[in-house]
């Protein structure tokens, strides 16, 4: 009689490795390890190998780049999502894509059950579950969370994997939790717990120390159609492609690094350290082109959907309606999103030195103080009459009497 399945989120790492056998032992259930290639090069060659050696009985690689970038970057970028004015949400973005491929695989294989490493107090533990639920609504695929169900620590994993004969490089070293994939890294764990002591070098990967970039800045220029970065310093490309290239030339110059003290969704602060150098760069791009295409009231209420935006994602509701609301406004607001934006790079700096579209709403002749001024200086005394006039009023019959106490 065949047994039950469990598919099973795989990294490769310490947690995921584990977690084949404990289902095993714990449920009695067959493991198919499923690792989902996000990009950003963070998966060592060997996880197959890795995999069946722990237990698996079948690995499936997925290499999902594309979808990640059409699908979840995109649609992010064009929203501005930024957790809490620092965090780009690298993590927060690759997680739904990464249970939608748990649930499809999950029923390709007819498996009872999905897995994941997340801990009971992490934010990722809610992303995955309120996915796969979702997505799982017709047909509910049991969720085993052995991080969580059997509140290992750092050190009973470590045991946990001796006892298996299982070597994973770096174990006995000191190691960071780290999640990473093409938008950016999340780093957390070890000294970075405390936020009294500066993060130590190593805890970065992607971005070069600020004393070890180069001596002469780096312009670029990244242009766009409609909201979507679609030109690297004039040159046509794909998404991914600009993304790929900017998350080098970026962190050659040190730039992307955030130290963030966060509000994570289960009630605690948090720690964490964030490497996103093509994001941030890319970002700050499709920001100034907004200021040039965008009037002041387009501008403040695309603020509104980007805060609840990133805390939609952040806690993980992406597969909601809201979302899919809020995304037809962000569709909008780039319609005339094309331009382009120059950017100057420089020790750890990222700043935008020229921006421009053909849709763009500045005039130099209204802008200028020069003899091209075209603005009509004598239409403002009657503007100001009329826009003060409702204070005056209110001033006069209701807080006249306010100076003389």
């Amino acid at each position: 009689m065949a047994k039950d399945i469990a598919v099973l989120a795989y990294s490769g790492g310490l947690d995921s490795t584990i977690s084949i056998d404990w289902i095993k032992e714990n449920y009695g259930y067959e493991v198919i390890t499923l690792t989902v290639d996000l990009g950003g090069g963070q998966f060592s060659d060997d996880l197959e190998s890795r995999a069946k050696k722990a237990g698996a009985l079948d690995c499936v690689i997925l290499d999902v780049k594309n979808e990640f970038v059409k699908d979840f970057i995109l649609p992010s970028l064009k929203a501005g999502v930024i957790y809490e004015n620092n965090y780009l949400l690298a993590t927060s973005i690759g997680r739904p894509l990464m249970a939608k491929k748990l649930v499809e695989v999950a029923y390709k294989y007819n498996a009872r059950a999905v897995a994941h490493g997340c801990t009971g107090k992490g934010n990722d533990q809610v992303r995955f579950d309120t996915a796969i639920k979702t997505l799982s609504a017709n047909e509910p695929l049991e969720i085993i969370a052995p991080a969580r169900e059997a509140s290992l620590t750092r050190d009973q994993e470590k045991e946990y994997a001796e006892k298996l004969g299982i070597k994973l490089p770096g174990v006995e070293e000191r190691v960071y939790s780290i999640d990473r994939n093409l938008w950016g890294l999340a780093i957390e764990g070890e000294d970075l717990e405390d936020p009294w002591v500066e993060p130590p070098e190593d805890a970065y990967l992607i971005t070069k120390n600020l004393e070890d970039t180069p001596n002469d800045p780096a312009y670029i220029e990244i242009g766009f159609k409609e909201g979507m970065p679609n030109k690297l310093n004039g040159e046509t490309m794909d998404f991914l492609e600009i993304i790929e290239k900017l998350n080098l030339i970026a962190g050659d110059h040190g730039v992307g690094r955030v130290v963030h003290v966060e509000n994570r969704l289960v009630g605690i602060k948090s720690r964490e350290v964030y490497e996103a150098p093509g994001a941030t760069v890319i970002h700050n791009a499709f920001q100034s082109l907004e200021k040039l295409v965008l009037n002041r009231d387009q501008s403040r209420m695309k603020n509104m959907i980007s805060s609840n935006y990133s805390d939609l994602v952040y806690d993980g509701r992406w597969f909601s309606g809201l979302r899919e609301n809020l995304d037809a406004y962000c569709k909008s607001s780039c319609r005339y999103m094309t331009g382009e934006v120059r950017i100057k790079l420089y020790k750890s700096k990222c700043d935008v030195v020229g921006a421009k579209s053909p849709y763009s709403l500045y005039s130099y002749d209204l802008a200028t103080y020069s003899n091209d001024d075209k603005f009509k200086h004598d239409s403002a005394e009657g503007f100001i009459d009329i826009y003060s006039l409702p204070s005056r009023i209110q001033r006069k019959q209701q807080i006249h009497d306010e100076l003389t106490d």
